[in-house]
């Protein structure tokens, strides 16, 4: 997989995570790569523009980095000491992802899950999106949400879907304990089958003459109430 960008490159480099090599544009200056470039034993390509401008279309910044495809996690890599998971219901648009990556890393959020089927993966967008954030968050892969929910109330953790119809404010929820976030998809929501397998359905009130927030953002709202709440 191709990773774009300086700051993210940055991350990857003082991590050393699965990288395969370092492409650089001929000229390239940034004494904080070329200093971590030197330390390291990585693999180095010099190219010219046209040459990287072929393989990342987007503002690769004059480097990409070559690393190995993202390693998920699975259900069993949860922890009784684990007690803040987010949940994320086929989401679509990668810098959402990226973003809700971002923000949990931030917040301390112990995993974040995601369904295999009709839900983006992690990526490039996704990796330049979290700002680096992705290589300390655990990224857990399942086939079913509902029955990975059902794993985690076994686990003593209480569900909190958010919708905005048949809800309550987010701030009359008690977050102390366990607590799985559910995010829905950014035009239906949560459906259906995963709503009726919330222990709550929070919602945040909307004062204006737009009734929903972008998925990312709603996200961040909910997931440093559960923080605050906590303290």
């Amino acid at each position: 997989m191709l990773v774009y960008g300086r700051k993210i490159a940055i991350e990857l480099l003082k991590s050393q995570q699965n990288i395969k090599k370092v492409i650089l544009q001929e000229n390239f200056s940034d004494k904080e790569i070329n200093s971590l470039l030197e330390k390291s034993k990585f693999k180095i390509e010099i190219k010219s523009k046209r040459e990287m401008d072929y393989l990342c279309s987007a503002n690769h910044q004059g480097i990409i980095v070559d690393i190995a495809d993202y390693k998920y996690k699975h259900m069993t890599d949860i922890t009784n000491q684990d007690s803040f998971i987010v949940i994320l219901d086929h989401l679509e648009d990668p810098h959402n992802l990226g973003a809700i990556i971002r923000t949990s890393e931030a917040a301390g959020v112990d995993a974040i899950i995601i369904p295999k089927d009709r839900q983006v993966q992690v990526n490039s967008t996704v990796m330049k999106t979290s700002a680096g954030a992705l290589t300390n968050m655990e990224v857990i892969s399942v086939s079913n949400i509902v029955n990975a929910m059902d794993k985690l109330k076994k686990m003593g953790f209480w569900i909190v879907g958010t919708a905005l119809e048949e809800s309550i404010d987010y701030r009359d929820i008690d977050y102390q304990g366990k607590i799985a976030l559910v995010i829905g998809n950014e035009g239906k929501g949560i459906s259906n089958i995963v709503r009726k397998s919330c222990d709550f359905v929070a919602k945040i009130p909307m004062y204006g003459e737009i009734n929903s927030l972008n998925a990312s953002v709603a996200s961040g709202i909910m997931i440093y109430e559960v923080v605050r709440n906590r303290k």
